[in-house]
């Protein structure tokens, strides 16, 4: 008999006894603020939905209306845009079972029927929502791909691609236009969020659009927990950094950082920050919550966080 499995792919391995149970095939992008592939794994030009990930980009979108300043979001209301978080009947995005099973296992004893409100993406919408008031355009239909919203949000997202005729276009679980675009693309993108914090810091002349990436990492870093919630991955990886990193997972399994310029980014050869791209091809979120951190240590940027 057979015991083990010759792989000709990148892949976390699960066992039981020896005996190899599953099989997850990983993909890995790292990249610079210019795109330069500095490490991969798997394929790292793979098309991939970034799905709630593509959340740092639509908030951008969402402030160039206008709609965060006239109606008084401050940077936490910014954070919960960007959430996948643990109802009001406009929200499009619909109900589900909450991420934490301690709500869940509370809303079934209430037997509380979750709303819109309830979504996890609901911060998005809302934020949407007043994106399109800002706009002075039909609030109710924001979700639609031919909305003046969405196409504030397709701007944006073709901006920051390296190559805008690459990028795809889906409908995400909670009923938005989702982008897709080879994965390195993503580790750009949150390469250049990370890129404008340090710019704006160091008060370099810098663009207002860089100014909103900047706006957006740090409204992430300094309220990780609206970005997800008590013991989730996102929030926890981000308060560990202090602020050097931000993170986003998305569904299936696809997950994007940006970690600011360091000695450790320098050493890896970076122009400017750094960013990350990883997708589970089987859309495993506990295999890819060991990989983040496994890929973050292999570079050396987890090392002086753990000592």
């Amino acid at each position: 008999m057979t015991r083990t499995t010759l792989l000709d792919r990148d892949c976390v391995v699960t066992d039981r006894g020896g005996i190899i149970e599953n099989t997850h095939g990983v993909h890995i992008a790292v990249t610079d603020i210019e795109g330069n592939i500095l490490f991969s794994a798997g394929n790292p030009s793979r098309v991939t939905h970034s799905r709630s990930a593509a959340k740092p980009a639509q908030a951008v979108a969402v402030i160039e209306t206008g709609a965060v300043d006239k109606f008084g979001f401050d940077e936490t209301d910014l954070a919960l845009v960007c959430a996948s978080h643990s109802t009001k009947d406009d929200l499009r995005c619909g109900g589900h079972p909450a991420v934490s099973e301690e709500v869940n296992r509370e809303w079934i004893k209430t037997r509380f029927v979750p709303t819109g409100i309830s979504n996890n993406c609901s911060g998005k919408h809302v934020a949407m929502m007043a994106g399109a008031e800002a706009l002075g355009a039909d609030v109710k239909d924001y979700h639609l791909p031919d909305h003046p919203m969405q196409l504030e949000v397709k701007r944006v997202v073709h901006d920051l691609a390296h190559d805008p005729k690459q990028v795809e276009w889906g409908v995400d679980g909670c009923n938005l236009p989702a982008p897709a675009y080879p994965l390195f693309y993503l580790a750009q993108q949150y390469a250049i969020f990370a890129d404008a914090a340090d710019a704006v810091e160091a008060l370099s002349p810098t663009s207002q659009r860089t100014q909103n990436f900047a706006r957006v990492f740090n409204a992430m870093t300094k309220h990780p927990e609206q970005v997800g919630g008590t013991g989730r991955f996102c929030t926890v990886l981000m308060q560990s950094y202090q602020g050097q990193l931000f993170g986003k997972v998305g569904a299936d399994a696809s997950y994007g950082i940006g970690v600011r310029e360091s000695e450790d980014t320098r050493r890896l050869e970076a122009k400017g920050a750094l960013g990350l791209a990883a997708k589970i091809e089987d859309g495993n979120l506990e295999i890819l919550y060991a990989v983040v951190p496994e890929v973050l240590e292999q570079l050396g940027i987890a090392e002086k966080y753990h000592e």
